[in-house]
């Protein structure tokens, strides 16, 4: 972060102080693949005279980002203390203020769980022009590539996207409609307060064997699928040592998952040469 600031200060002290204002992308990144960024996303990649990115955009998708262009990690990890909202609001301000062209890279879908609303009225509030660029949400990335359907006609007629971590820390999940059984709940950010999940959950009236896929680093090479049921979560986690980024998926959608088998993880391997 030292060597970012650095090279920022030295591009701000490089612009005139008549420059036009520049603008802001707030770009959704996917889930990991980097096969899954839109052809829009990459092209503002490209282009982008300084990408500020995430923890949870992938390697693979920031060695798409040019050698000459300033990349600033604003990532905030567990434990680690990085920018607040506030500063990462006010650095992207700065930087198009200074006339240059901006992009938010951020993990899956800006407007999903990924704080976006809040850096684009931030944004509208300064005077600076803001632009979405939509991402495929992990929701959808992780469970296609995990072969789950997140919504079927036999078992789940709707889907709920919760986030696993409330503004103050556990989540409150207090609406009693989370306990039908033909809908699918997808929990962003979950594993932290996994036990408490699964508790409101079983407390509201879901069964206590109802599937729940745990998947960790979705659409990656590294990808894991642990399949589980609410009652047994968080042994399987500790069990597991399942780490983040990973969603909690749950629902009866779940029962369709099939552990890839050698010869279909050859062919992947195939063709992805």
């Amino acid at each position: 972060m030292t060597q970012a600031i650095e090279r920022l200060e030295k591009l701000f002290n490089f612009q005139s102080g008549d420059s036009a204002p520049g603008c802001v992308w707030l770009v959704g990144a996917g889930p990991g693949d980097v096969e899954l960024l839109t052809l829009k996303a990459l092209r503002l990649i490209k282009s982008a005279d300084v990408v500020v990115y995430d923890r949870l955009v992938s390697d693979e998708i920031m060695a798409e980002v040019p050698s000459s262009t300033l990349s600033i990690d604003v990532g905030k990890k567990p434990g680690s203390h990085g920018l607040k909202q506030a500063q990462i609001n006010q650095l992207l301000a700065d930087l198009a203020a200074s006339g240059r062209r901006v992009v938010r890279l951020k993990g899956g879908d800006p407007f999903i769980f990924g704080r976006g609303g809040e850096e684009m009225l931030f944004l509208q509030q300064a005077g600076i022009t803001c632009q979405i660029v939509p991402g495929i949400t992990a929701a959808a990335g992780c469970a296609a590539a995990s072969g789950i359907p997140l919504t079927h006609r036999d078992c789940a007629q709707s889907l709920r996207l919760i986030t696993g971590h409330g503004k103050s820390g556990e989540p409150q999940l207090d609406d009693a409609s989370l306990a039908a059984s033909n809908q699918t709940l997808v929990f962003y950010m979950g594993l932290k307060w996994s036990a408490s999940i699964s508790a409101q959950l079983q407390a509201h009236g879901r069964a206590a064997n109802t599937p729940v896929a745990i998947i960790e680093n979705g659409t990656r090479p590294d990808q894991r699928v642990m399949v589980t049921t609410l009652a047994d979560l968080t042994v399987t986690i500790a069990r597991e040592q399942a780490q983040s980024p990973a969603l909690l998926l749950v629902g009866e959608v779940v029962r369709f998952y099939r552990q890839p088998q050698s010869a279909d993880l050859n062919a992947i391997s195939l063709m992805a040469k």
